[in-house]
């Protein structure tokens, strides 16, 4: 794969589609709850940790049309659904376990920087130093 400017991605890459499809944080925090076994709604809700059971809903549905998640409805009554990694949604197990490995061991550098950053735009703003962001 090329890395020059324009090859990868380009509008019809598939980097773009797997960012497209899991650029979203509910289907990130939703596929790595998922990747111990299926769980039913309202446990991907707790597991979560502030998702809606609209958003949640929402999220399923766009993973179920992608392929990488899959619903379980069980002919009980009470009636039960589960959700679960399909073999194309386990597939990104390792990435996003990856991904959350480099956010344990960078997520403290980026909000001090973030921070930083912040801390820099008040002092110009403060100075009079109209720097990047002028006063409304």
């Amino acid at each position: 794969m090329s890395l020059r400017p324009g090859i990868a991605f380009l509008a019809d890459c598939p980097a773009l589609l797997a960012m497209e499809i899991i650029a979203s944080k509910w289907s990130m925090v939703t596929l790595f709850a998922l990747t111990d076994g299926p769980l039913r709604h309202g446990e991907l809700v707790e597991l979560s940790g502030g998702i809606s059971r609209k958003v949640l809903t929402q999220t399923l549905r766009r993973l179920q049309a992608n392929g990488l998640v899959e619903r379980h409805a069980y002919a009980e009554a009470p009636p039960r659904v589960e959700y679960g990694l399909t073999d194309l949604g386990r597939t990104l197990e390792e990435p996003i376990r990856m991904l959350t490995e480099w956010a344990r061991e960078n997520g403290e550098a980026v909000v001090t920087f973030r921070e930083a950053a912040e801390a820099a735009k008040d002092h110009r703003r403060g100075s009079g130093d109209p720097g990047e962001d002028p006063p409304c």
